[in-house]
């Protein structure tokens, strides 16, 4: 299947990949708690926060404990949230515990503690952007929109445009391409972002993607052009060891570890740099991950 990047499939050529993609998924889907119906809107929306830039066996046991805790969207709203950010753990980039937190509070007042189902809707409730919107509306309530996550736009980029990978950055051309491949019926839609994302996930891999067992290998660009090295601009790293993020998780772990507000002695103790840990705090701060008392006592956000 060939098309360019301002170009989207044909019809036809969609109809092509959809078939075989979905026969895929049906077989092979991996049993996820959130794919459960009894998981709900709300089991849907916390897998999708939580599954940003994570993979899905750091998730899954934060997931389970989250949702015995928090089975729906007022439980997490009455609660602190210093507490989502302590239930969080060591997911990374706890600040998507504090937007689910606060996402929570407002679907308890504007939507009588329910996930909404409107696409709209989703968009407005704080932290939810537009791909969130979109993966909880189609995964949630079966709606047919285009969920473009990493997993997906890599398919799309070798499918269909035939390069290894797709741009940093999600592009307008990126989106018309999607938008051309969705199915017309809304089931079929919902269903087809699923199975894209999980081949992504499981065979059109970043690094060793599976080509022999890929239900459109034949059809794809990429490997038709004979898989292309990447040719653009150097893809992001995911430097850690020595960053203020890695300050930053240290500082956290000690005041999730705390059941009252640690002393400022406690924090200096983590980290041997001080104008980096000093600079890794203020940001904890900045970002409203953590509260300062007065004497230089520290805690998880109350309010």
């Amino acid at each position: 299947m060939t098309a360019t990047s301002e170009t989207p499939a044909n019809a036809t050529a969609a109809t092509a990949l959809h078939t075989p993609v979905i026969a895929w998924f049906d077989a092979n889907a991996r049993d996820l708690p959130w794919r459960r119906p009894e998981a709900g809107a709300w089991g849907v929306m916390v897998s999708e926060f939580m599954l940003q830039q994570t993979p899905v066996s750091r998730v899954l046991p934060v997931y389970e404990q989250w949702m015995r805790r928090w089975p729906c969207p007022a439980d997490l709203a009455a609660d602190a949230p210093g507490e989502a950010v302590r239930a969080w753990g060591r997911l990374g980039y706890p600040r998507r515990a504090l937007r689910l937190h606060g996402a929570a509070v407002a679907m308890t007042g504007r939507h009588d503690g329910d996930v909404p189902s409107d696409h709209a809707q989703l968009l407005a409730l704080p932290g939810v952007g537009e791909y969130t919107a979109a993966a909880v509306a189609s995964f949630a309530y079966g709606q047919r929109h285009p969920v473009l996550d990493t997993n997906v736009r890599r398919v799309f980029a070798r499918t269909v445009t035939g390069v290894q990978y797709p741009p940093n950055a999600t592009t307008a051309a990126e989106r018309r391409i999607a938008r051309a491949l969705l199915p017309d019926e809304e089931a079929r839609a919902a269903r087809w972002a699923a199975a894209s994302m999980e081949l992504g996930a499981l065979v059109c891999t970043a690094k060793s993607p599976d080509c022999g067992v890929c239900p459109v290998s034949g059809q794809c660009a990429w490997r038709l052009a004979g898989k292309p090295a990447h040719d653009g601009p150097p893809r992001r790293g995911q430097t850690y060891a020595g960053t203020d993020r890695q300050v930053r998780g240290k500082l956290l772990a000690v005041l999730r570890d705390a059941d009252e507000p640690v002393p400022q002695a406690a924090l200096d103790a983590v980290w041997h740099e001080p104008v980096q840990r000093a600079r890794a705090l203020d940001g904890l701060v900045a970002d409203g991950l953590v509260e300062p008392l007065g004497n230089g006592f520290y805690r998880l956000p109350a309010a």
